[in-house]
């Protein structure tokens, strides 16, 4: 995607081969930032910090980590330490494990000495490879998305409402359930997109206003309780959002908030969409309960960090002090309140069945 007209993704191999870059998100949308990442460490601050987020891209950058980490120490007790780390940063997001666990059996049987330079290459390939399977869930999403626009009988852009950040930031290029929208608005289809805020950490607000904004997509800011009042109003044709973790049922886990929209939804006779690349899939998981929930600390909900009328960023505290906190990231919507789930192989039920159709091997 584009960023002031130039090509971007979010993450890349630096000039001297010897780290990698990342865009750190939490300089967004006021400052466009590329971080370094040279070790293990770092790059498992910048997950569990949120430099880096968004399922798809957690995986990729821990899969670097990971590569970095075995230039230090490609022993079997190195490697195991390194993914013990990286896995603790975000246990919510699926695709970290999957990518951890493609880059160790890349170097399943190498010699100590060839197992860094092999791990960084499988990195590199599962950083393209999502570029690849984003476009294709684009294209599938479209065809989707000019269905629901054949169905508006005044002819106005289809209004679409998303909730978090599941564009071009959260993989490595095009996104998730804003890859359709980008397509298509390029394509002349006319769209509207109802952004959710996403309190707490405000990825609606700061990540999917500035990236629709950079792509010149129409956009209108709302409150996250905004959703249900605009449903009842007829003002919503569809929701589309992403996922960290679905499970083989198609019970989808996304940003706290995301179940509520889908109740909305539900009463209100609108389609419901998640987009979910393969790798989102927890084919082990058959059971909503078991998804874990990761708890995110207390600051996030308390404080905020903006810019101030003078230019200045500055952080203020938006609670008494003293109050208790509980910061759940992530809510489960159930398969039943999801309409359908697009994937890089097409569209299918949110059912164990609708799944198997077109993930045969990885469902059985």
């Amino acid at each position: 995607m584009n960023v002031d007209g130039k090509p971007e993704r979010t993450i890349r191999v630096a000039a001297d081969g010897a780290g990698v870059e990342i865009i750190d998100q939490t300089q967004l949308p006021f400052a466009f930032v590329r971080r370094r990442l040279g070790n293990l460490e770092e790059t498992a601050e910048a997950i569990s910090a949120m430099r880096v987020r968004g399922a798809p891209l957690i995986g990729v950058a821990a899969a670097y980590g990971l590569a970095l980490a075995m230039r230090d120490d490609p022993s079997e007790a190195g490697v195991s330490a390194a993914c013990q780390r990286l896995m603790a940063t975000r246990p919510t997001a699926v695709n970290l494990r999957w990518a951890l666990g493609r880059v160790r059996a890349s170097v399943r049987g190498l010699p100590e000495g060839e197992r860094a330079q092999r791990a960084w290459a499988r990195a590199g390939e599962l950083a393209d490879a999502d570029v690849v399977t984003c476009r294709a869930l684009a294209e599938h999403g479209l065809r989707l998305l000019e269905k629901r626009a054949a169905e508006r009988r005044d002819g106005g852009p289809l209004q679409v409402l998303t909730h978090c950040n599941a564009g071009w930031l959260a993989t490595v290029d095009w996104g998730t359930a804003l890859a359709p929208l980008y397509l298509a608005h390029d394509s002349g289809l006319p769209v509207h997109v109802w952004v959710d805020e996403t309190r707490p950490r405000n990825q609606g607000a700061s990540l999917t206003a500035w990236e629709l904004a950079q792509h010149g997509v129409p956009h209108t800011l709302v409150a996250d309780n905004a959703g249900g009042h605009l449903m009842q109003r007829g003002q919503v044709d569809c929701c589309l959002v992403g996922t960290d973790r679905t499970t083989a049922a198609g019970d989808v886990c996304n940003k706290i908030g995301t179940y509520l929209k889908a109740l909305a939804a539900r009463d209100n006779g609108v389609p419901f969409y998640a987009a979910v690349p393969s790798a989102s899939i927890d084919w082990s998981i058959g059971c909503a309960g078991d998804v874990p929930i990761e708890e995110r600390d207390a600051d996030e909900l308390t404080r905020v960090a903006g810019r101030s009328a003078d230019g200045r960023m500055m952080e203020v505290s938006l609670v008494p002090d003293g109050t208790r906190v509980a910061n759940p990231a992530f809510d489960v919507t159930p398969a039943r309140l999801v309409s359908a789930l697009i994937t890089e192989r097409g569209v299918c039920d949110a059912s164990p069945e609708g799944l198997e159709r077109l993930f045969p091997a990885q469902a059985r």
